[in-house]
């Protein structure tokens, strides 16, 4: 908006008379209200990736990955890892702390998590559990330290090694543990995610690593689950069929949280399931994924383009409900969308 002595200035150099100075300034105050209601900062929340800020953080980046390959070249071995892993911490008080960068303190998390993990599992009895322990502790202290979202990932993901280790059943056998993991994973996210149904905090961004892990664990799971499972009501329908239709509703719920990073993890499930259901009425194995790939490519770009549009057509209803209290709104994404196509 345009300052008031900025009109000012103008009246002196007799482009607008003294005259107009006060309703001019008026209008213009009106004109930047008007626009702040119908989108406003807060509303410019498209699940947002605030990894890079410019390139200096890829330049800074590549330099963190220099240093690990350097130092893992010398003749460092056993708890001697940890001098490096401290060293890292150092300079995540400047990166992470103070500047505040993304990408290279998720390259300083896993450089510190892969130190430890050198100098711990050399000679330790229980190596494989206490390692588990060690990096999950380690990346909780660095997210309570730092808020670094992407820090959650980690522990989530050791978490899971864990509980799966100490239940002691063959995940093969029994994929359906992988589908209640991820579902627990999927509650907290939710969780976050409500905290700030605005993306505007850390909060978000912590609830957008936790569903990069827990889709492709509910998804894997169920998934296997339906291809080797022998219920008689499961063989009653074809399995590819049903995979298509956990799809479908495993997009709507993507949908409804405003999620798109769920879906990359049934990706590759959907190109399998629609290859064994079309092999019998085209010919060529070849053309089927040609067919299939330019379908789930148009799939992508378009519900990439009107996402927020088809989101607002088919959970429209649930605006004014309780459950829109926990979901980024579906009205206001909208008039964004409608905006800037």
């Amino acid at each position: 908006m345009i300052a008031k002595s900025t009109l000012e200035k103008a009246a002196e150099k007799k482009l607008i008379s003294t005259q107009q100075i006060e309703p001019l300034y008026r209008f213009l105050v009106n004109q930047s209200t008007d626009s702040a209601t119908e989108i406003s900062p807060a509303d410019n929340r498209e699940e947002p990736l605030k990894f890079i800020r410019s390139f200096g953080d890829v330049f800074i980046t590549l330099g963190i990955i220099l240093l690990v390959i350097s130092i893992n070249m010398t003749t460092l071995s056993g708890y001697a890892y940890l001098i490096p892993a401290a060293g890292f911490v150092i300079i995540a008080e400047w990166l992470v702390r103070v500047r505040k960068l993304a990408l290279p303190g998720i390259a300083i998390l896993i450089a510190i998590l892969f130190f430890i993990n050198k100098a711990i599992a050399f000679d330790h009895e229980h190596a494989t559990l206490f390692g588990l322990a060690t990096l999950s502790l380690s990346s909780l202290l660095f997210y309570l330290r730092y808020k670094m979202p992407f820090s959650l990932l980690p522990l989530a993901a050791g978490l899971v090694a864990m509980t799966i280790q100490q239940i002691g059943l063959n995940v093969i056998e029994q994929p359906v543990i992988f589908v209640g993991l991820g579902l627990i994973i999927f509650s907290i996210a939710m969780w976050f995610d409500s905290q700030d149904t605005k993306r505007e905090s850390h909060l978000s961004d912590s609830a957008f690593w936790l569903h990069l892990l827990a889709a492709p664990l509910i998804v894997h799971g169920a998934m296997v689950s339906m291809l080797i499972s022998d219920q008689a009501w499961l063989q009653s329908f074809s399995k590819e069929i049903l995979i298509v239709m956990f799809f479908i509703g495993f997009f709507l719920i993507a949908l409804l949280v405003d999620r798109r990073a769920m879906l990359i993890s049934t990706q590759l499930y959907v190109i399998y399931a629609l290859t064994q259901l079309l092999q019998d009425k085209l010919s060529g194995g070849q053309n089927i994924m040609i067919y299939i790939l330019m379908a789930l490519g148009m799939f992508v770009i378009f519900f990439g383009t009107y996402w927020y549009m088809t989101r607002r057509l088919i959970f429209g209803f649930l605006s004014d409900t309780f459950i829109s209290r926990y979901i980024p709104d579906l009205k206001m994404q909208d008039i964004r969308q409608r905006n800037r196509l």
